[in-house]
């Protein structure tokens, strides 16, 4: 290697580090030879010097340059030592999230303790029929290697599988297997892996253990062999098992568990079924509480006893087994605590009634007493007598744990057996790959037997493994055929030598377990003896003597010798057994059997290995000492004995190895432990496989890669036409040392370093051009501007100096001048001051008088005007004073009046209101004072009468005293009564005072009232004050709730339109989802039933049964199917004799398995029933819910019903046809089977049954389920939908379906009066159609009449022009069409004589037809002197002709004849586009037009759609006779003979597509002639008359709607078949725009260059075949919507499978890659533009492919750039996105990797994305196709049918 040379100063290279293992430092100082220290600085930016070792004087490893870094092989890299492999794995394990890298031929893979979504079914899928280094890294790479290869080469393989415990090796071993039952395509495949995936709980329980390095170790190793047969299917597996580490039943180390078994059992002590296994806690038993941790963190070993009792059932181990094996189980712990009592050093005794021993008897079905004896004593046997010798405690002790690890290992391959005879097929096995699942290089504090035996075995595989690397590199090599040069590699032969050669350490170890006193001490100092100092390779410590060292390939381990012997030995008395066998519990004896009867049928291969954990116990025959001298075998002779026919296996088959690593211990996700790596990248090979690789040639270029690569290395001269000699004469010169490099046949071969080098030196080129590009650019430039500056100085300096020289002239000149002017000047100038200073004086004066009078006129006037405004302003200001004053008191005034008048306003009301409230209060009072007035009044009337009477009797007593004396008695008593009157005056005034006192305690009271009533009004203002204010507040509130009411309903409004909005997508994507389910039915259907047909033709020959005369056909799925008979065979079938075979038992298996893939898919379309029942039950609530919106969309709700419905119907139709098929099936095996095959007792037979049998229930049971949701659907239509009445073909049926459904007679009597009613309807509306039709037919009988008439007329008129010349022929006619013309222009004029409007509409339409007769004739005279010309051409050859047959003719054969002229008139038929045709013709039409017909002929030479349209018009003579057993049999015949043509060329792409096309035009003939109103508005009144008027072939429209999405599905199938292979070639690998792609050093797994490869798919081959795709489908006339979709499909194809293959490579996610991928998808882009289908939606479709382009090219720094990214892939989901950024590679130096820290922003910014979980997009997925209602324009009358069809027995109707 070129170190010195490139140990200069900024050089990188690898240091040794204690933490980090190796650092990465940078010289500061070039390396000369002789230096002892460098100069180096850390990455961190610390400087150290680091010092040479004196005596190697070793430089430090070179690292490589960062282009290198993170590839996907090891081998790639320049420098191949341990610090660059460790971190290029870390930089592809932390970095970009990568966990598998190849290493040469071995896949490295890191477990990344956390769940990846990379195995899924689409990444299978994206590995299969991929070469192993086109990928990226990965498990299903190896396992499809090891497919392929055993497929190709005939050979077995293996998959080796080794690492540490927890390093994920059984996961990589179970991720394979599933890749082969995946990829295999067997019926049964998925059966094989459900079944061994099912035996790991129970395989795990009784072979895991915890450890301190993994809570679930896998204590075995396991070798599974995957049976395939002579199709490459898989038929069955067999798992062998070895080293089982059964010292750990007795004994565990502290921190670790035995067995999981054991504590499960103990977890589940107290379940029912447990107790009599009489257990307890784990602590309580021996063997389960040494470790002291019988708990693991985070794992409930009651639930995993739940999960392994599961796994047995699913096994086939029955109940009673499982409590045998757990019974057993038990047994052996109570065995555990077992206790011996010492006699003396050399006997020991069992308590009496010992507890444990009494359980364990118990649970065995063993005498106690036996068992006690024996665990106590042995048997000796000499050569003449048998002794039984009592043993000592220890040897008691011993011999129990021996007995226990013993019967667990029986009972451990016991289970083995049984996972066998499971996995077991009958079937021949034709190959198999097996997988290894090993442990690796184990070493821990204390090393025992165990781990002697593990270290042992991978010695071993390693020997392998370097001898299998050796072989590759030596095949390669010859291959290119370059001198060969042997490598020198690590041998391990002398480790293996010394542990199994003889004399080794496993025979010395044999030897002194025969020994009668033979000790672990013993035996180390036999090693000592032999072995120290005479072998390298063993040591022993310094402070040890019972230990010993062997330096391992790997490391040095120190193995401790005491348990040696011990386990070694497994010493079981034969005693011991012999009381087991005799148990009474059946399955003891059966563990114990002899080792031949034990094997299970499927442990042994066809060469007859055997499982390699069987210990021989005792033959079935043999000599008496055979028995002991298989017991005497030890354990290291077993294991050494297995081992060897592992690695002849091995040997036998082309190995593939798998190193699992374990990066951390403590299970931290994606955490890198450098010194953990480096030590199990050291143990497992992969550093040697560096080593060997480094010691060849181990970086490889096509002499292409380096031509491109190296080209700038290179000049002109040297670049030839053959590139090899190119490369050759560049390396001569560029590498001096020959021995650096080999030339092969393909490829240069380069050693470590090489590539580097030529790196350094291509960058140094490249920086020394740009160096001196810069130069000579940057001297351009300055030479450029310095050219310009000097230029323009010279320009500058011409200026200035003219300029100069100009201005001295000037200024001579003018110094002659001035000495002139001077003298004349000095006057003028005195003169002019004189007068300037005179005029200057003149004018100040004038402006300063002026200015004085100016201000003087300025301050009189100012003086003048200030008096007046003075004037004014007091004149204003005293009227101001004036107005205000008056105002002021005017105001007053008021004031004081209004105050007054207030005040008297104030006492009115008071007043008022006193008297007003003394009237309210005293109402009663008045009255009554009233009435004492008016008494009081009367008194005083009364009062004045009597004072007049006192008058008059005064008078008449002076007159009269004599008369009044005598009266004065009466007049004293009258002024007694005055008295009284007097006093009741008195009295009543008494009781007016009262009054007043009241009334002025009514004042009071009124004044108080009048307060209070001041200080109520006041708080009532105050109150209304307040409420307005609150009124106010409220107001405000509510025009705020208006405003939020307002908005809210607006919200609400937007809320409920968006919901409406968002339901409407909702519906059309489930109507979208609910048609691709429908059509992915229909295409398993169709699979189905292909499949099918092929088990019926298979069980026709298996089982001898004559062909039937009728098969079955799916002819079509409507309800009514089952009540007629189709037949599908041709004539010709029916006549075939029936053919005789003999059965085949072989095949037996085979139909088997057909069977229950039948059964399998009965169940899926179960549960699809289950779904779309769930789904009704949706939209029935949805119904429920939202009638008004279903009132909206009344006719998207039926047709989702119509579509549902049809979709049961098709349900039922497929069980239906299913059920007898089975029945057929049954009735030819039961009925004309052979008696070999078909005997009662048969396995094949009784089997068989079974299955049909249960798959005939099963379609009973959906068959009634289906019905169920028929009725259901049905009641919703009649619901929402109004029936209606048509004439259909199942009218009857679903009348009398209806009548049976009545029970009620009031239904039935309701529905009799609505038929009366319907038919009276009926009747009448028959009868006005009668009427009508009556009319009609006169008036076309008339019409008729007259137009034969003019036919004869014109008959007779054209007979006699045809007797005419030719001249006077064209002048009759002309005078014929003249007078018709007259004729019918005089009769317009009588007839419109009296409407002048529509005689003149009449002559304006006369004259068109004149105008268009002209141009016709015109026509007609060029056509006609064409023809005349080329019957002068023809009438000159046939002349000729002529005068060669006269010369041959005699002149007697000559006869002279008058010839006469003619005239054959012809009719002319009015065709009514309707073809006839025999019934017995049918089969020869199908044959004829489908079966026989080719669509290249057809689609070139005839008309798009033809036989649609024959097929058609055949149907519309069948409709026109009413027949309809032709219709159906047309039909049914019709869609068998297309399935039948697309089953058998079902391939050709022309094929698929014409049919496709007919199929549609006829689909959209039904629906255009089919008399609805929604198609017949389409038509021409012509189409219209040739609608169906018999019969409605709405369901036949759905049969053939099926049809048609099973032939768009077989079309995308022969696509995507076809597009497949050239996609990641030309999208990905072929480069569009040369040169921009670089080429990057490759290692061994390289995928070949496209550069080079000339027969490579191209860009230009993709689009060539879409173009001829897009020409099939125009030529064949297919619908353009159709054509659109099929175009979306084929782009979705191409974006969906280079999108995954970007996901999947690591070495195409660069920058220069996502440019030639936009410019591919530019130019998919202009030829859908140069096509018109920019609108087919097929853009959309790359859009993800798009999105992953650009994000390859864009920025990706800062945080802007993260936004920009997320905003910029809508398309891509979160786990596509951050996969492109850890796979994102620099391929030049001026690129960068992507941060881990903005991949972090990324997935930051993107996590609340909900997008799928699966990084692969679906390439398989179909886009539901809809076929819109397309109308054909073409009138079938004018069909003509050519005679290249073969259809001349048809007739045009």
């Amino acid at each position: 290697v070129r170190s010195c040379e490139m140990k200069i100063q900024f050089a990188r290279v690898w240091i040794p580090d204690p933490e980090e293992v190796w650092k990465s430092a940078e010289l500061l100082k070039d390396y000369k030879p002789g230096d002892k220290v460098l100069l180096l600085r850390l990455e961190e930016g610390k400087d150290l010097e680091y010092h040479l070792d004196p005596k190697t004087k070793e430089l430090p490893h070179l690292r490589n340059p960062d282009i290198l870094v993170g590839e996907n092989d090891l081998t790639a890299l320049s420098y191949l030592h341990e610090p660059a492999v460790l971190h290029n794995l870390r930089v592809r394990f932390i970095d970009s999230k990568l966990i598998y890298t190849y290493c040469g031929i071995v896949l490295v893979a890191i477990n990344p303790y956390e769940q990846l979504p990379i195995y899924g079914e689409d990444i299978i899928n994206a590995y299969s029929g991929q070469n192993m280094g086109d990928m990226d890294p990965h498990i299903f790479a190896v396992a499809e290697e090891a497919y392929k290869q055993m497929a190709r080469d005939e050979r077995n393989q293996s998959i080796i599988v080794s690492g540490e415990s927890g390093a994920g090796k059984t996961v990589s071993a179970k991720y394979a297997m599933r890749y082969f039952a995946t990829v295999s395509g067997s019926a049964s495949e998925a059966n094989v892996e459900e079944k061994v995936l099912a035996s790991n709980p129970i395989m795990e329980s009784i072979g895991n253990a915890k450890t301190t390095r993994n809570d679930n170790s896998s204590r075995f190793g396991k070798y599974i062999e995957i049976g395939f047969d002579k199709r490459y299917r898989i038929i069955g597996a067999n798992m062998r098992t070895y080293l089982l580490e059964k010292s750990r039943v007795v004994f565990q180390a502290e921190e670790e568990r035995n067995y999981h078994i054991f504590y499960q059992l103990c977890a589940s002590a107290k379940s029912p079924e447990f107790q009599m296994l009489q257990l307890g806690n784990a602590n309580y038993f021996n063997y389960t509480k040494q470790g002291g941790s019988p708990v693991i963190e985070g794992v409930d070993d009651a639930k995993e006893m739940a999960h392994t009792r599961q796994a047995c059932t699913l096994l086939g181990i029955s109940e009673s087994y499982q409590m045998g094996i757990f019974r057993i189980l038990a047994g052996i712990l109570h065995l555990g605590n077992v206790g011996f009592t010492s006699r003396d050093s050399d006997s020991c005794t069992i308590p009496p009634k010992h507890e444990a021993l009494t359980i364990f008897c118990e649970l065995m079905g063993v005498d106690y007493e036996e068992m006690c004896h024996w665990l106590c004593h042995r048997k000796l046997a000499t050569a003449t007598e048998t002794y039984i010798k009592p043993i000592s405690k220890l040897q008691a002790t011993n011999a129990r744990d021996a007995l226990a690890k013993h019967i667990y290992a029986k009972l451990f391959n016991w289970i083995v057996d049984h996972v066998n005879r499971v996995l077991h097929s009958a079937v021949k096995q034709h190959s198999f790959i097996g997988v290894l699942d090993i442990y690796g290089f184990e070493t821990f504090e204390i090393n025992s037997f165990e781990q002697f035996c593990i270290n042992y075995a991978n010695e071993k595989l390693q020997q392998q493994f370097n001898m299998h690397v050796f072989k590759l590199e030596q095949e390669e090599y010859m291959k290119e055929q370059i001198p060969w040069t042997l490598i020198d590699f690590y041998d391990n032969q002398p480790c293996i030598n010394l542990i199994e050669s003889k004399l080794g350490i496993l025979d010395l170890l044999d030897e002194e377990c025969k020994m009668p006193k033979g000790t672990d001490d013993t035996w180390a100092q036999k090693l000592y003896n032999t072995h120290l100092n005479k072998c390298a390779l063993f040591e022993k410590p310094r402070l040890s003597n019972k230990a010993f060292i062997i330096q391992h390939f790997a490391d040095k381990v120190e193995y401790q010798c005491e348990g040696f012997l011990e386990k070694n030995k497994d010493t079981v008395f034969e005693e011991q057994i012999k009381v087991l066998k005799s148990s009474k519990f059946k399955m003891i004896p059966e563990l114990f059997q002899d080792d031949e009867k034990a094997i299970s049928p499927t442990s042994a291969t066809s060469s007859g290995r055997i499982l390699l954990t069987r210990v021989p116990t005792k033959p079935t025959k043999g000599r008496p000492g055979q028995a002991a001298k298989e017991h005497r075998k030890t354990v290291g002779h077993q294991f050494r004995n297995s081992l060897h026919l592992l690695m002849e296996t091995l040997n036998a088959t082309t190995p593939h190895y798998v190193r699992c690593i374990k990066p951390n211990d403590f299970k931290f996700p994606f955490t890198f432990d450098e010194k953990r790596a480096v030590q199990q990248l050291r143990a497992c090979g992969v550093l040697e496989t560096i080593r060997i690789s480094a010691a060849g040639f181990p970086s490889r270029w096509t002499y292409q890669e380096f031509f491109s690569r190296y080209r700038v290395l290179m000049k002109q001269k040297d670049v030839l036409n053959d590139r090899m000699q190119t490369c050759k004469n560049v390396l001569e010169k560029l590498i001096l040392d020959k021995d650096k490099y080999q030339f092969g046949k393909t490829k240069i071969f380069f050693r470590a370093g090489q590539v580097a080098y030529l790196e350094k030196l291509r960058t140094d080129k490249l920086r020394a051009a740009c160096i001196w590009i810069q130069k000579t650019i940057r001297g351009w430039l300055l030479r450029k501007k310095y050219l310009r500056m000097r230029k323009a100085a010279i320009t500058v300096q011409r200026y200035v100096r003219g300029y100069q020289a100009r201005c001295y002239a000037t200024f001579l000149r003018r110094t002659k001048a001035a000495t002139i002017i001077q003298k004349y000047w000095h006057m003028y100038v005195a003169c002019r001051m004189y007068k300037i200073r005179r005029a200057a004086t003149i004018v100040l004066q004038s402006y300063l008088r002026g200015y004085l009078a100016r201000n003087r006129y300025r301050k009189i006037l100012r003086e003048h005007k200030v008096v007046i405004i003075q004037k004014w302003v007091r004149g204003w200001l005293a009227q101001k004073q004036y107005k205000r004053s008056m105002h002021a008191i005017i105001y007053l005034q008021c004031c004081f009046r209004r105050m007054m008048a207030k005040r008297e306003l104030k006492k009115l009301k008071i007043e008022a209101r006193s008297v007003e409230r003394y009237k309210k209060l005293h109402i009663g009072m008045e009255n009554k004072i009233m009435q004492l007035q008016r008494k009081v009044d009367e008194q005083n009337k009364e009062y004045k009468c009597l004072m007049e009477k006192l008058a008059n009797l005064e008078g008449v007593y002076n007159t009269e005293t004599e008369k009044l004396r005598s009266d004065l008695d009466r007049l004293q008593l009258s002024e007694e009564e005055a008295k009284v009157a007097t006093k009741r005056v008195l009295s009543l005034q008494e009781e007016i005072a009262k009054l007043r006192k009241d009334l002025e305690q009514t004042h009071s009271e009124k004044k108080s009232i009048e307060e209070s009533a001041d200080r109520y009004r006041q708080e009532t203002e105050q109150l209304v004050s307040n409420l307005k204010e609150e009124n106010t507040l409220l107001k405000q509130e509510k025009e705020t709730l208006n405003h939020l009411i307002v908005e809210q309903a607006k919200e609400m409004t937007e809320t409920m339109e968006k919901k409406l909005t968002e339901e409407t997508k909702q519906l059309e994507l489930d109507l979208n989802d609910e048609r691709l389910r429908y059509q992915n039915l229909l295409n398993e259907f169709s699979r189905l039933e292909e499949r099918y047909d092929d088990l019926r033709e298979e069980m026709t020959l298996m089982v001898n049964v004559p062909k039937l005369e009728h098969k079955r056909t799916d002819s079509t799925h409507s309800s009514n199917e089952s009540e007629y008979t189709f037949s599908s065979e041709f004539a010709e079938t029916e006549d075939t004799p029936s053919r005789t075979e003999e059965p085949s038992e072989k095949k037996v298996p085979l139909d088997m398995s057909l069977f229950l893939k039948l059964q399998k898919r009965v169940t899926e379309l179960e549960q699809e029933k289950q779904l779309l029942q769930d789904e009704l039950d949706c939209k029935e609530e949805q119904v429920l819910r939202s009638k008004a919106k279903e009132e909206e969309r009344p006719q998207i709700r039926g047709a989702e019903l119509e579509y549902e419905s049809l979709k049961r119907q098709e349900l039922e139709s497929e069980n239906k046809k299913l059920k007898n098929e089975l029945n057929e099936l049954r009735k030819a095996l039961s009925e004309k089977g052979t008696p070999e095959v078909t005997a009662p007792g048969a396995p094949a037979y009784q089997v068989l049954m079974d299955q049909l049998t249960s798959v005939s229930e099963e379609l009973d049971v959906r068959k009634e389920e289906v019905l169920i949701l028929r009725s259901q659907l049905v009641s919703q239509k009649e619901a929402i939908q109004p029936k209606t009445v048509k004439n259909t073909m199942t009218d009857s049926i679903i009348l009398l379906e209806d009548v049976q459904k009545m029970k009620d007679k009031g239904e039935i009597a309701q529905a009799y009066i609505g038929l009366k009613e319907t038919n009276r309807l009926l009747e009448s509306q028959l009868q006005s159609q009668k009427r009508s039709h009556d009319n009609e037919a006169e008036a076309l009988r008339g019409e008729i009449q007259s137009l034969k008439e003019e036919n004869n007329r014109q008959q007779q008129l054209l007979a006699q022009n045809l007797q005419l010349p030719p001249e006077a022929r064209i002048e009759a006619s002309l005078q014929h069409e003249i007078t018709r013309l007259t004729n019918e222009n005089l009769y317009f004029e009588e007839l419109y004589a009296d409407d002048p409007k529509k005689y003149q509409s009449y002559r304006i339409s006369l004259y068109k037809r004149m105008i268009d007769l002209m141009e016709q004739l015109e026509k007609q005279d060029k056509t006609v002197r064409k023809l005349k010309k080329q019957l002068k051409v023809f009438a000159k050859k046939i002349g000729e002709l002529e005068v060669g047959q006269v010369e041959n003719i005699s002149p007697g054969q000559i006869i002279d004849e008058p010839i006469r002229p003619v005239n054959i008139p012809r009719k002319e038929k009015d065709f009514q586009g309707m073809l006839e045709y025999k019934k017995e013709d049918e089969q020869k039409l199908v044959k004829n037009l489908i079966l026989g017909n080719t669509p290249r002929g057809v689609a070139v030479n005839l008309i798009p759609g033809l036989p649609a349209y024959i097929l058609f018009m055949c149907v519309r003579h069948a409709d026109y006779l009413n027949d309809d057993q032709k219709v159906r049999s047309l039909l049914t015949s019709t869609i068998n003979s297309i399935k039948k043509v697309l089953k058998k060329r079902g391939d050709d792409f022309e094929t698929v597509s014409f049919w496709l096309s007919n199929t549609c035009r006829f689909l959209h003939c039904l629906k255009q002639y089919s008399g609805e109103e929604g198609f017949m508005k389409y038509n021409t009144s012509r189409q219209n008359e040739h609608c169906l008027t018999n019969f409605d072939l709405a369901e036949y429209r759905q049969v053939l709607s099926d049809l048609a999405i099973q032939i768009y599905q077989q079309l995308v199938r022969v696509l995507e078949n076809i597009l497949q292979p050239m996609i990641v070639s030309g999208m990905l690998e072929h480069e569009t725009i040369q040169g921009m792609s670089g080429v990057k050093p490759t290692g061994l797994r390289k995928r070949t260059s496209s550069i080079a490869d000339e027969g490579a798919y191209t860009l230009d081959s993709i689009i060539q075949q879409l173009s001829s795709f897009h020409s099939v489908m125009c030529q064949h006339g297919m619908d353009p919507e159709l054509i659109k979709q099929v175009i979306k499909q084929m782009f979705y194809i191409v974006g969906a499978v280079t999108l995954n293959n970007l996901l999947l490579r690591k070495d195409v996610c660069s920058w220069s890659k996502g440019m030639q991928i936009r410019y591919n998808v530019s130019q998919l882009e202009e030829w859908l533009r140069d096509k018109n289908l920019m609108n087919s939606g097929a853009k959309e479709t790359l859009e993800p492919l798009i999105q992953a382009a650009q994000l390859l090219q864009v920025k990706k720094k800062t945080d802007e750039d993260a936004e920009a990214i997320c905003s910029m892939c809508s398309a891509l989901t979160t786990l596509q996105i951050v996969k492109v950024l850890f796979l994102y590679t620099p391929v030049h130096e001026f690129e960068e990797r992507v941060s881990a820290s903005f991949i972090r922003t990324i997935q930051m910014r993107l996590r609340d994305r909900k997008d799928s979980p699966q990084l692969l997009m679906d390439a398989k997925h179909t886009f539901p196709v809809t076929f819109p209602f397309n109308p054909s324009s073409l009138a079938l009358e004018t069909i003509q049918i050519p005679a290249s069809l073969g259809l001349g027995f048809i007739s045009r109707v």
